[in-house]
């Protein structure tokens, strides 16, 4: 499956952005989604993720009631809407795929990658 995130930018803190993950490839609907983002400096983390029905999701203590993800398997994609932001959520966000159909929170479970978005918080 192929991946590409967009929808990032600037905003101020407070405001709020939503990014979209298209896939293409195989049937979308055979994939846990999951969104990373990596800061400056930092490692890559763990951010949300939802199974392949959207049924459950799950959420990095961080942005728990601030973020919400969500996918639409008829368009083939999945979006992480962001509120309340803060300027500690500037970074890189990546969508991912994983192939197996438990939620998983580490780099490594996820097979398929994108090319990642900026999403940068002035404070």
């Amino acid at each position: 499956v192929q991946l590409q995130a967009f929808g990032g930018g600037l905003v101020q803190a407070g405001g709020s952005l939503r990014l979209s993950c298209a896939a293409s490839g195989r049937p979308f609907g055979s994939y846990v989604m999951g969104w990373f983002r990596q800061g400056p400096g930092k490692e890559r983390e763990f951010v949300a993720a939802i199974t392949r029905s959207g049924g459950s999701t799950d959420y990095v203590d961080s942005v728990k009631g601030r973020f919400t993800i969500s996918r639409d398997n008829a368009k083939n994609t999945v979006y992480l809407q962001m509120s309340s932001l803060k300027p500690q959520d500037t970074a890189v966000y990546y969508c991912a795929a994983r192939s197996y159909p438990v939620i998983a929170t580490t780099t490594g479970a996820y097979g398929y990658w994108g090319q990642g978005t900026l999403v940068t918080v002035s404070s």
